[in-house]
């Protein structure tokens, strides 16, 4: 039975898009049709319903139909899905449903989220978690390791039952592979019910390989003169275009109730101007006292989108700069988009942990030598998503190879170390928290076998610059997306002893960061940082309380020289971490390999 709003309750959002209910048994129905001049909605089970032409290629019909109602679209020769679907009765080429937004009744209504300084990411993929009634059961153990904000990888509906998510084609509709939209919404509300956060990774920059109809009836939507590494790119340049997306921020934001939105790619998005609108009118629609947080990837490392004055638009952005330098220190890597990091790399991290950005309008080596990126200094740390690893730096690897196999043990220690309590966001990749060795693969599960072999021999083709790969037998040995093995592979295994002793320490850092750091953040500036050795580095940043926060860390394999000034206590302030044997090393002017130090300092 529908459940529409009750006079106390908020009004639903009135959407330009989609199928909307306007009364328990009546649903308007809107569609962007530019390219054609009739359209209809076929309403499983009724003859098919014309619909009103409006202006600027609009259709529209109402129709006595409500929530659980199977309808598509009739354009021409097709029959197709809605392209705002709110959820779909099978796969991407089925039928839409008609959805009741109102009809799940939340149990934390009081919920407001926290502050972004509070923020501690935990980012997972459902389809590894058992959908969303799987995570669901998860996440009492993440809020009790130090977790405050689940991050979900890409949920829009995707070809087949398995897939990363950055193949979506329909951008509102939650994959039904994990599970209902009100189940979605369970989700979300146990875990404000648990004080976390969640928050949900959207790909506006293209549409999956399969299962998008938009360009049969508004190739508006599109733009040849641009070529993006997923086909043809999408004209932000048209308002609706513009709106779509817009709306499809506010939507989960508003109706679904996340709590923050990570952007993936918003390098490929030609009009950069899109994003100040979007999350100007983002910022809008939410309500007056709620925390939304907004997160942007972006190869461009545009400073000024991070700015917080005059408008907060965006809060921060994954830092790709500092994992690309870590990543080189932990491993010695040197191909691929690690080779603009393989020279000075210490000074690098350093000018990282400093500043934000490693490249702020310097030539980068990859992709093609271009200057890139904007001065960002003047940036809080806060502005950085900080990460050793997530799902394109595990899975974007021919094996899929985590760092607990790649990394020498105790500078994987020390690296965490830094993670969780430099004073950037740090984000923890699922599994990273049990030391598993699991790898992460990237899988698909496309039921168009033309299209399984492309990606699969695309997969494999793109290695080829890799001199471990030169050799076409060995590329054949890289693992099949489509194949149900390969993601079978990608799900961590259960706990081990290792593994406790991995979240042990994990959780004793979380402790940590939330008892001395995050009611210092607000306010925190970077006070530098200085290059102790090959792979060693201090950093230093005034919190928002006057205090210093000093972390020195050395990844190399050999001690390095350090200097403190005497103090009663060796530091001269509040020991927060220390690795085995740094005492007596530091004692002796030393800090030893794979270790770190970080002290809480007096106000200076």
């Amino acid at each position: 039975m529908s459940t529409l709003p009750e006079p106390n309750r908020p009004p639903v959002p009135t959407w330009r898009f989609g199928a909307e209910l306007i009364a328990p048994d009546q649903t308007r129905f809107r569609l962007w049709a530019p390219s054609c001049t009739h359209a209809s909605v076929e309403i499983e089970g009724r003859a098919a319903l014309p619909m009103t032409a409006r202006e600027g290629g609009w259709f529209e019909a109402v129709a006595d139909c409500g929530a659980g109602t199977r309808y598509r679209y009739r354009v021409g020769d097709l029959a197709v899905p809605d392209p705002a679907s709110r959820a779909q009765a099978g796969d991407v080429h089925d039928a839409s449903l008609v959805c009741d937004p109102a009809a799940y009744r939340w149990k934390n209504d009081d919920w407001r989220g926290l502050p972004w300084e509070a923020t501690v990411i935990y980012e997972l993929h459902l389809g590894t978690f058992g959908g969303f009634a799987g995570a669901t059961q998860r996440l009492a153990e993440l809020a009790e390791l130090g977790i405050t904000a689940v991050e979900l990888m890409p949920i829009a509906d995707f070809p087949g039952p398995r897939n990363w998510g950055y193949d979506g084609v329909l951008p509102y509709a939650p994959d039904a592979a994990y599970g209902t939209p009100d189940e979605l919404k369970a989700l979300i509300d146990t875990a404000h019910g648990l004080g976390l956060m969640v928050f949900l990774d959207v790909v506006y920059n293209h549409f999956g390989p399969d299962g998008n109809y938009l360009g049969a009836y508004a190739k508006d939507f599109f733009r040849d003169d641009i070529h993006t590494p997923w086909g043809q790119a999408i004209d932000f340049r048209k308002q609706p275009v513009r709106d779509y997306f817009t709306e499809n921020a506010i939507y989960w934001l508003t109706e679904f109730r996340f709590d923050g939105l990570r952007f993936d790619a918003v390098h490929a998005i030609s009009e950069k101007d899109w994003l100040v609108e979007m999350a100007r009118r983002v910022r809008a629609a939410v309500p007056a006292g709620r925390h939304v947080h907004l997160v942007l990837e972006n190869d461009d490392n545009s400073a000024r989108l991070l700015a917080r004055e005059p408008q907060r638009l965006f809060d921060a952005q994954w830092n790709d700069d500092l994992h690309h330098a870590m990543h080189v220190l932990l491993t010695g890597e040197r191909e691929g988009y690690y080779a603009g990091y393989i020279e000075d790399t210490a000074q690098k991290l350093a000018r990282g942990l400093a500043e934000g950005f490693i490249y702020q309008g310097q030539a980068s080596l990859f992709p093609g030598g271009e200057p890139r990126g904007e001065p960002s200094g003047h940036l809080p740390p806060t502005s950085f998503v900080f990460f050793l690893q997530n799902h394109d730096q595990i899975g974007n690897r021919a094996f899929g190879e985590r760092l607990s196999v790649l990394a020498d043990p105790n500078a994987l220690r020390a690296a965490t170390a830094l993670l969780l309590l430099c004073p950037h966001i740090p984000l923890i990749y699922m599994g990273e928290e049990m030391g598993s060795t699991q790898p992460f693969l990237y899988f698909t599960s496309h039921p168009n076998h033309e299209l399984a072999e492309a990606v699969r021999n695309g997969r494999r083709q793109e290695f080829a610059r890799f001199s471990a790969f030169s050799d076409p037998a060995k590329r054949e040995r890289i693992p099949d997306p489509n194949a149900e093995q390969t993601f079978l592979d990608s799900i961590p295994k259960p706990a081990n002893e290792t593994s406790f002793a991995w979240r042990d320490f994990y959780k004793s850092l979380l402790i940590i960061r939330r008892e001395y750091l995050v009611p210092r953040l607000a306010g925190t500036r970077a006070l530098g940082a200085e290059v102790l050795g090959p792979a060693a580095v201090r950093a230093r940043w005034r919190m928002g309380d006057g205090r210093v926060l000093m972390i020195a860390l050395n990844l190399g394999a050999e001690p390095v020289r350090i200097e403190f000034e005497r103090h009663a206590d060796g530091y001269g302030g509040t020991v927060l971490f220390e690795s085995d044997g740094v005492p007596d090393a530091v004692a002796e002017g030393r800090l030893p390999d794979h270790a770190i130090l970080a002290v809480l300092e007096p106000a200076q």
